[in-house]
């Protein structure tokens, strides 16, 4: 089905972002995958390009445009070409509403050109190795000493953890207040006290550093306080959800195309009992429904990218399409590894690569359970 999402600007913008992947990603992911992390060069190039920070003010040099089309084209093809390992998406989609839209003047003039230049790399630390999609149960604290913040604590799994230079790290200001006893606050690289861990050995996803995160005795000034005053972290990340949630739904939608297409190309040369494999009728239902089930998938993503544009994109909406799409593309990549045999489980084939890359997307950013749960509570039981 044809797509009407995107404009003449938007497909330009396209191959610019093909053009440079092809260019500087492709023939070095493979080694960015024994090394378990993306080269710094790398988003300072694509800064220069303008790929990142839309949202970002022209005076801090942004494109001043919010059209979440633009993130999504980025991620349609970082996807398209099985380059798992670019964070990219993570800066773009998580990270910009905080740096955006949570800061002061004088934190946009520290932060924003270095965001939009692709100079300082962010992340969020949210997940504790006892708290995840709780989030009301992390035990970093902060505690206001003077015109500081001194921060303790641990984080684990964050995305971009070796590489960032901008951490915002969910804390515990006030640890008898629940929800409203959460601040974020920005780390930065060299404070005092915060210390990475190792770089994650993962199932999948092996060239995205991924870090554990210390954090002792950190003094964090308080200019570097997200928001206006204590207490009102847990509100932002809980207006900040569905759009990190959006991105990985586009990444699922993405990542599931890639694989169905390389698959019906795998079944037309691939001879099987003297035949090609997409001449068994099996071959031809498990791929005709596949099709159809993506098909559906990449609407309702469109009308959600559409949604969020018009600022009509809601908590539900998001949790929708996060579980609905991240658990299509495991079974979708389950079965055409399937399809591929034994050829499936090697990973020199995309197949197996993009296999081990998606187990996770049911998981991060809030699970399929946690996705349901939220949608389950919107009926008023």
């Amino acid at each position: 089905m044809q797509r009407d999402l995107f404009d003449e600007e938007h497909e330009l913008f396209r191959e610019t972002v093909r053009e440079f992947l092809a260019r500087e990603v492709v023939p070095h992911h493979g080694q960015w995958e024994q090394d378990g992390i993306v080269p710094r060069e790398v988003w300072k190039s694509a800064g220069k390009l303008g790929m990142f920070g839309f949202g970002v003010p022209e005076e801090y040099g942004g494109a001043g445009v919010t059209d979440f089309r633009y993130n999504a084209i980025i991620v349609e093809e970082i996807m398209r070409i099985g380059a798992s390992g670019v964070g990219f998406s993570l800066h773009n989609d998580v990270m910009a509403p905080y740096f955006v839209d949570l800061t002061n003047d004088e934190q946009k003039q520290r932060w924003l050109p270095g965001f939009a230049a692709g100079e300082l790399i962010t992340a969020i630390a949210m997940t504790e190795p006892g708290a995840g999609s709780d989030l009301q149960g992390i035990r970093a604290t902060a505690t206001r000493e003077g015109d500081d913040y001194v921060v303790n604590g641990q984080k684990t799994f964050i995305t971009n953890g070796i590489n960032a230079d901008l951490v915002v790290v969910v804390t515990k200001t006030d640890p008898t207040a629940g929800a409203r006893g959460t601040t974020l606050f920005v780390v930065e690289r060299g404070m005092d006290g915060f210390a990475r861990g190792r770089n994650l050995d993962k199932v999948g996803m092996h060239a995205q550093d991924t870090a554990e995160l210390f954090f002792e005795n950190v003094r964090v000034p308080a200019a570097n306080r997200l928001g206006d005053e204590d207490g009102q972290g847990f509100f932002h990340l809980m207006q900040n959800l569905p759009q990190e949630r959006l991105s990985i739904a586009v990444t699922a939608v993405a990542a599931a195309e890639a694989v169905l297409a390389m698959t019906i190309e795998y079944c037309k040369t691939r001879q099987a009992f003297g035949r090609n494999l997409g001449s068994f009728q099996n071959t031809r239902f498990v791929l005709a429904e596949l099709a159809t089930e993506l098909d559906i998938a990449r609407l309702y993503i469109d009308k959600c990218i559409l949604a969020l544009n018009a600022g009509e994109f809601t908590a539900v909406d998001a949790a929708k399409a996060k579980w609905w799409t991240t658990e299509l593309q495991t079974k979708l990549i389950d079965r055409c590894v399937q399809l591929h045999g034994g050829y499936g489980y090697m990973t020199e084939y995309p197949v197996a690569k993009a296999w081990l890359d998606s187990r996770v997307q049911t998981i991060y950013g809030g699970t399929t359970e946690i996705m349901k749960e939220i949608i389950g509570r919107s009926f008023g039981f």
